[in-house]
């Protein structure tokens, strides 16, 4: 047998129990009414007139009762439903605001004016996006999870040559950015696009709209910048060299003159032998400067890439300490935690920082401090001196640059080089509870 198929029962409506229950309410006093209308004696007439008049005001005033309840509700349904498309315009009005239904409309209308202002808001915020989005000077591309061009902004036209209605749409191996997309988050790549060739840089971002996920790239031309850093580095490169092979170079060429001059006299001088002499130690002596200076600069140039292991921090710092035997080394107690990198250039970074430190200290031969702390996720090694401090610090990692007789001018800029191939950094600082200077090298953990 087929299953009986039951039929859905009818249930009345929001209106329909209201009319339902306002007839209840006057039941008992109509039907008493009407009750003792026909039960008593009055005229047939009377007895009719009376009832339309008891069964008209009973059905009258139950449909006042369900306009007084609907029709409220009508008018709030209305108002959301405009609140719902966008219109913050429209606004409810109630007879008596002091009463229950005068406060839901005023909830309402509070409810459309706070929605009108986050909508402005939204619009200014979404206007200003779009302006910046348009005439920011990198390409922006947002890809949805099918590999699908969702947006382009004016220079990603620009960098694709083509316009935005015939982008949208296609897949990134279609832009031959398929490259980007699935690769590494953050690089720099040299590419030809339709647009421009050069070398860029790039970024991707996991972003959501509407609960859909986008994936945002960010390519800048890096050209220009990197010609512009080059420019200047060689500007400073050939200052330097030119500033060093002058100062070696001028007197060189001044004693040479001289030289010529006097071996051309007739007869010679008796003393010819020592001015040639002395002329010569000078030219050595200039000789041997600018050869140590090229090999310094070859040094800093050629630093090779750290070769990083477990490296444990007491012993480092201990060890380089051993090394500085002019002024006393204090070795302060520190955790004892281990980084990983270089031993011998992270060595090399330390001893350069307690040589300049024992630098500041000579002659009064003033302890030297040094240790070690973990702030985060980084590991500072602090050296301490109590000498007279850093006059000024522009300078203080220019290469070549140095204040010290003798002094070579790139131990610190060798030092921060170091530093910041463990992923570091290099500070240095006048102390603040008394005179000398501070050395702070920052490492991750």
């Amino acid at each position: 047998m087929s299953p009986v198929t039951r039929a859905p029962k009818a249930r009345l409506s929001y209106e329909g129990h209201v009319v339902l229950l306002a007839l209840l309410a006057g039941l008992p006093g109509a039907a008493a009414a009407l009750i003792i209308l026909w039960t008593g004696d009055y005229t047939p007439r009377t007895q009719w007139t009376l009832s339309i008049l008891i069964v008209g005001a009973w059905w009258g005033f139950t449909m006042a009762v369900r306009d007084r309840v609907v029709f409220p509700l009508q008018t709030l349904s209305n108002l959301l439903a405009a609140l719902r498309e966008g219109d913050f315009s429209v606004r409810g009005r109630s007879p008596r605001p002091d009463d229950a239904l005068g406060e839901v409309m005023r909830e309402v209308n509070t409810l459309g004016g706070t929605l009108r202002e986050q909508r402005l808001g939204a619009m200014e915020a979404t206007t200003l996006l779009r302006t910046v989005m348009r005439e920011i000077a990198v390409a922006v591309f947002a890809f949805d999870e099918h590999g699908r061009l969702r947006l382009v902004n004016r220079a990603g036209e620009q960098l694709l040559a083509a316009p935005a209605e015939r982008l949208i749409g296609q897949n990134a191996a279609d832009l031959h950015l398929d490259s980007c997309l699935n690769g590494d988050p953050q690089s720099t790549f040299q590419a030809v696009f339709p647009g421009g060739a050069g070398r860029w840089g790039m970024r991707r971002t996991r972003v959501y709209e509407r609960g859909l996920p986008l994936d945002l790239l960010v390519i800048s031309d890096l050209t220009q910048a990197l010609r512009e850093h080059e420019l200047q580095a060689w500007q400073r490169l050939v200052r330097v060299l030119g500033h060093e092979l002058n100062n070696s170079l001028t007197p060189i060429k001044s004693i040479a003159g001289t030289l010529e001059t006097l071996l051309g006299r007739e007869p010679l001088p008796e003393d010819w032998r020592q001015d040639m002499q002395r002329g010569l130690n000078v030219i050595t002596s200039r000789s041997d400067s600018l050869s140590r200076f090229i090999g310094a600069y070859a040094r800093l140039a050629k630093l090779p890439r750290p070769q990083l292991q477990p490296l444990r921090v007491r012993p480092w710092v201990e060890r380089a300490a051993t090394f500085e035997t002019r002024v006393p080394v204090v070795v302060e107690p520190g955790p004892d935690v281990s980084v990983r990198g270089d031993p011998d250039q992270l060595e090399q970074v330390l001893i350069n920082l307690l040589r300049n430190a024992a630098d500041a200290s000579l002659p009064a031969a003033t302890p030297v401090r040094v240790g070690w702390r973990r702030d985060g996720a980084m590991l500072e090694i602090w050296v301490q001196d109590s000498g007279p401090g850093l006059s000024t610090t522009a300078n203080l990692f220019v290469p070549f640059f140095t204040t010290k007789p003798g002094g070579s001018g790139i131990g610190l800029v060798l030092s921060r080089q170091i530093a910041e191939g463990h992923g570091g950094a290099l500070t240095l600082e006048n102390r603040t509870d008394q005179s000398g200077c501070v050395a702070a090298l920052r490492l991750p953990m």
